[in-house]
């Protein structure tokens, strides 16, 4: 009687990883601990392993257990929607609000102002949909909410995503996707000195 083969790993989890595959891995974990699914403590575990990860197996198994990427936006009817919609005008939605699940923001030549530091949110992600023509579009979230953009496209226009503090665990998602033609997509966190604004 022999022994049973050992079970062949997947093809190419054998094969070297590179710098951005293991970047790639790094970033989607973060996303993970930003959406609750993972804590700190284990971030900072799986970070470890990925950024001393040699082959495309072991970075696998580290991101096994989590969703996948790019899952698409949510339906939403339009009681769950929020349009703000603007040619040439000025539009601030800030204060005490209730986030809906999907936000719709179109600038022409106008501007709109999205401010969720006070806002009430119910929702682990919320899809911002942003349409800047030639005009922009900022968008202020408290420290601790997650921001992403890789969805967003690009033409002649500018995308600063400034929102760079640490996620928080259980903090919301805000995940912009769309376009910027010839426009400006800011996204930022609240300026710390009180009255001190640019908008």
């Amino acid at each position: 009687m022999t022994d049973a083969p050992a079970p062949r790993p997947r093809p190419g989890s054998e094969l070297r990883a590179g710098h951005a595959d293991r970047d790639a891995v790094v970033e989607r974990l973060r996303e993970a601990a930003g959406d609750g699914r993972i804590d700190l403590e284990e971030l900072e575990e799986r970070i470890e392993k990925a950024l001393t990860a040699k082959t495309y197996g072991e970075l696998a198994a580290l991101t096994a257990d989590l969703p996948a990427p790019d899952a698409p936006a949510p339906s939403a009817g339009p009681e769950e929607t929020l349009v703000l919609k603007t040619i040439a005008g000025h539009i601030r939605q800030d204060g005490h609000w209730v986030v809906p699940p999907r936000i719709v923001a179109r600038s022409g030549m106008g501007h709109i102002r999205l401010d969720f530091t006070q806002a009430e949110c119910r929702h682990r992600e919320v899809w911002l949909e942003v349409d800047a023509g030639v005009g922009e579009i900022r968008v202020v979230v408290p420290r601790g909410w997650s921001v992403r953009t890789h969805d967003l496209s690009v033409g002649f226009g500018t995308v600063r995503n400034r929102a760079s503090a640490p996620p928080a665990p259980g903090m919301p998602v805000l995940r912009i996707t769309g376009s910027s033609k010839a426009g400006t997509v800011v996204v930022r966190h609240p300026f710390r000195r009180p009255g001190r604004s640019r908008d």
